[in-house]
């Protein structure tokens, strides 16, 4: 497990053990349930997210679903580019198979795990950029919005309430972290390509098998990253 890659300029008040088993409890205790809803599990994960240690983890289960997603889909064969998931799902097109879907090696449920790290990062994100580097969160938290939205519009997946949920989340905490830091990053080319747009996918309810809603990302973009 690669812990503390950040530098911090609070590591005195952090707590590695406290850290490693918040992250051991996380992937234990929380995995999806089948048949319901994942919004649910995901609002009782963040609850283990406990103070500076909590946020420490939820950057780093982040950043290893971030990387898990690259791997996953550069094992596919086709030509991926990290910094442009939208490029790599305009080539491959539905060939191209979608993590969410077919899922990674980081063992992170998306939809419960990843939205719960997601939910504490923008609800503490003036003190997540204290304590860590925020760049590569910020980096990361934008690589996973691009390949969710793009695998929509390229790639034939399907926007289910979860992954809806999760895309609106990451919009959420990209916004709060740009806001927090001191010197705001330019948006990546990929977002800025998809703020552009404004095509409304609908949203299915696997559940209740019907269309629940629609998602208009790019107008979701511009409204939050632009505001």
């Amino acid at each position: 497990m690669r812990w503390f890659r950040f530098g911090s300029s609070k590591r005195d008040e952090q707590d590695p053990g406290r850290q490693q088993q918040i992250y051991r409890e996380l992937r234990q205790r929380y995995a999806p349930v089948p048949g319901q809803h994942n919004e649910a599990r995901a609002a009782e994960a963040v609850q283990l997210f406990d103070g500076d240690d909590g946020i420490v983890v939820a950057t780093v289960v982040i950043r290893e679903y971030a990387d898990s997603v690259h791997a996953a889909l550069a094992a596919q064969g086709f030509q991926v580019e990290r910094r442009d998931y939208r490029w790599s799902w305009q080539g491959a097109g539905p060939r191209l198979r979608s993590p969410l879907v077919a899922g990674t090696a980081s063992g992170l449920d998306p939809f419960v795990q990843v939205a719960a790290a997601v939910t504490v990062l923008g609800a503490h994100a003036k003190q997540a950029v204290k304590i860590v580097n925020p760049v590569p969160t910020l980096e990361h938290v934008l690589e996973i919005l691009d390949m969710v939205t793009s695998g929509w519009e390229y790639g034939g997946v399907l926007a289910d309430v979860d992954a809806a949920n999760l895309a609106a989340g990451l919009i959420s905490a990209a916004t709060a972290i740009r806001a927090a830091m001191s010197d705001e990053p330019p948006l990546p080319s990929p977002i800025r390509e998809q703020m552009r747009r404004n095509n409304t996918v609908q949203v299915w309810d696997p559940i209740s098998n019907r269309v629940v809603g629609g998602f208009n990302p790019g107008r979701e973009m511009r409204e939050a990253l632009l505001a």
